[in-house]
């Protein structure tokens, strides 16, 4: 059987977790997912602990930390860095792992007080875009809510729009956030 990197092992359990959950992230359903020996998995971690800590690592830095730090990078005013943010944060990808981390964090109390932290980060980059433009902080702070809550929650939607996809109908809920 084939070798198999590190990060393979994470990205295969990050598929597994938006998948069917923590509980789906065993060592050998992702050997065998690789097509490795699970005996090759402990060459790069001490255990299921250690990888599921690396998963979580891998998620902040793709869903968080590159991008806030790319939008920031690329600059822009607070419109431009907002759309951009969300379009790299909530790909259909990476909201995959993002809905499956909430879940997880339901079950798992260390997942949750992380995901409060990453949760508050992102709160903050928000906070932050809208009061470039915004000076009433009561305002700030119920726009970042509402436009957080939909970056999160635009998965759950399942109502009709008429005239509108769903994706154009969150589109235009952001637009609307987005006004001075």
């Amino acid at each position: 059987m084939a070798r198999t990197t590190r990060a393979r092992w994470i990205e295969a359990g990050l598929e597994a977790l938006a998948e069917r959950g923590p509980d789906a992230v065993r060592v050998e359903t992702l050997a065998a997912r690789l097509g490795v020996t699970k005996g090759g998995f402990y060459g790069h971690f001490e255990g299921r602990p250690a990888l599921l800590a690396e998963m979580l690592d891998e998620w902040e830095r793709r869903c968080t930390r590159e991008v806030i730090a790319q939008v920031d990078a690329e600059g822009g005013d607070a419109a431009d860095r907002f759309r951009r943010a969300g379009q790299l944060t909530f790909s259909a990808e990476l909201h995959r792992i993002d809905l499956a981390v909430r879940a997880w964090a339901r079950q798992d109390q260390a997942v949750a007080t992380r995901l409060r932290r990453i949760d508050n980060e992102r709160m903050d980059f928000l906070r932050r875009m809208f009061g470039t433009f915004l000076t009433d902080p009561a305002e700030v702070e119920a726009r970042s809510t509402l436009a957080f809550a939909l970056a999160i929650g635009r998965h759950f939607i399942v109502a009709d729009h008429p005239g509108y996809t769903t994706r154009e109908a969150v589109q235009l809920a952001g637009e609307y956030l987005l006004r001075e």
